[in-house]
């Protein structure tokens, strides 16, 4: 048994653990890096980069049937080969793998260890059975795996999540997605533009991140024009039959449903990875789901010189985010007990679907009524996304009554990212609705929408 005396031990190498490790190490204190599985991050393996990767192929298929209008006209059917859609998937994914593995093999191996970490004491880490690390300070970093709720944990391999889908050497005829969040709706989308049958059930009325409920509506009717979507369904059964999966469920009316599917892919949400820590060991305090009760600015897990970054607290489970906490969380143990608050980035949400949806800033739902109004746009009649055949959506932007200040927006519409982005730098700048306006608008692009928003709710403003 190995014996390893730290001052910081980072658990877990991904997207918050590795910028954890270098913020920690450059502030001078000694740090090992500790990892149980494989290297490469949730994102490069199973998240961002391969559902992109998938959704590009889906966008060129969708393409490739939509030239009739133009007047442009593709002789044959389009054929999609679901074998080399996934093989390009899974080659370019490996790819993007393989950068990420490269950036933490060149660690020194005296500060990488192998194996998962367990807390003996809040100060000790059994790592595998070959290590003992008596760290000064821990950043827990260990992300989040997808969650399968009971129902459906009894179908076996016909039950997946989003991990699943990039194993496939081929597509399936039938699929069946279960929750209607970001992942589901971008790879129903991209699943459905690919030529699978796609049946999306959702338990909430969610579509996506939306709050907003004329936004929402506007989605729900988008997304029925791509597969059969279920915003409220009760799944009341789900039984393997051969090899396939019978479902059966009632829709917002009550009215009973059964069909067959090939595949249910569970996209129910995502679950901080806190099972192999052993934190009962400690004196940490944990909450219902067994995270350490931590504070959102310092990361900090009450007075312990413990922190948490990424997936693992489930504030803002986005890369960014990940990366942003993974840097202070490393800079805080470094320094403890000089702990200093993270300064957050402007809030941005973004659904690589087709129309994009996105959100910026506050929430609708998170908006005192009455202190704000709102401005709208609908795309139907937006000049570049009329030319270009991609004129659906609605967008809200929100505006402070009193300081005319922009403090949010959610939208579906083309373009989605590119606006969003846009509109975070507009937040985290503090501007009005007015100085907003005073930025160029070149013509004809999609933000010309935007514009057209920001001037309705600068109509619904007093005077300034």
């Amino acid at each position: 048994m190995m014996t390893l005396h730290i001052d910081v031990a980072v658990i877990g190498a991904g997207s918050a653990g590795l910028p954890a490790f270098r913020a920690a190490k450059a502030a001078g204190a000694s740090v090992v890096l500790i990892e149980g599985g494989a290297y490469g991050t949730t994102c490069a393996r199973v998240g961002c980069m391969p559902s992109k990767l998938l959704i590009a192929a889906a966008e060129a298929a969708h393409a490739a049937r939509s030239t009739a209008p133009f007047g442009v006209h593709v002789d044959g059917a389009v054929r999609i080969d679901g074998r080399e859609v996934m093989a390009r998937v899974k080659r370019e994914r490996d790819r993007f793998v393989g950068f990420v593995v490269e950036s933490t093999e060149i660690i020194p191996d005296e500060e990488r260890l192998i194996g998962y970490a367990q807390f003996i004491d809040d100060n000790v880490l059994q790592v595998g059975d070959h290590t003992r690390v008596y760290a000064e300070r821990v950043v827990i970093a260990t992300g989040s795996s997808p969650y399968v709720p009971v129902m459906y944990q009894a179908l076996g391999e016909r039950a997946i999540v989003n991990d699943d889908v990039f194993a496939w050497d081929d597509l399936p005829r039938k699929v069946a997605v279960v929750g209607a969040g970001v992942i589901g709706l971008e790879l129903g989308q991209a699943l459905a533009w690919l030529g699978v049958e796609v049946t999306m059930l959702g338990a909430r009325g969610r579509v996506g991140p939306l709050s907003d409920p004329a936004i929402k509506a506007y989605g729900r009717k988008v997304i029925n024009d791509v597969f059969h979507f279920e915003p409220h369904a009760q799944v009341e059964a789900a039984t393997l039959e051969d090899d396939s999966v019978h479902l059966r469920y009632r829709d917002s009316a009550g009215d009973l449903h059964e069909d067959t599917f090939d595949y249910v892919l569970v996209t129910a949400g995502r679950r901080p990875n806190m099972d192999r820590l052993a934190l009962h060991n400690t004196t940490l305090e944990l909450d219902a789901r067994g995270v350490p009760v931590f504070d959102p600015l310092t990361l900090q897990a009450g007075t312990h010189p413990v922190f948490i970054a990424g997936d693992a607290n489930d504030v803002l489970p986005l890369l960014h985010e990940a990366a942003d906490e993974g840097r202070s969380a490393g800079e805080n143990a470094a320094r403890f007990p000089d702990v200093k608050p993270l300064e957050r980035r402007a809030p941005i949400s973004v659904v690589f679907t087709e129309p994009g949806i996105a959100m910026v800033g506050a929430r609708h739902s998170d908006l005192a009524a009455g202190s704000f109004l709102t401005g709208e746009v609908s795309f139907e009649d937006q000049g570049r996304s009329r030319v270009m055949l991609r004129n659906r959506g609605l967008m809200h932007v929100y505006a402070d009554k009193v300081t005319r200040r922009f403090v949010g927006a959610e939208w579906i519409g083309p373009d989605a990212e590119h606006i969003a982005h846009l509109l975070a730098w507009a937040l985290q700048m503090k501007l009005t609705v007015d100085v907003m306006l005073t930025m160029p608008f070149y013509h004809p692009v999609v933000e010309e929408g935007l514009r057209t928003a920001l001037r309705n709710v600068v109509a619904q403003l007093p005077n300034a």
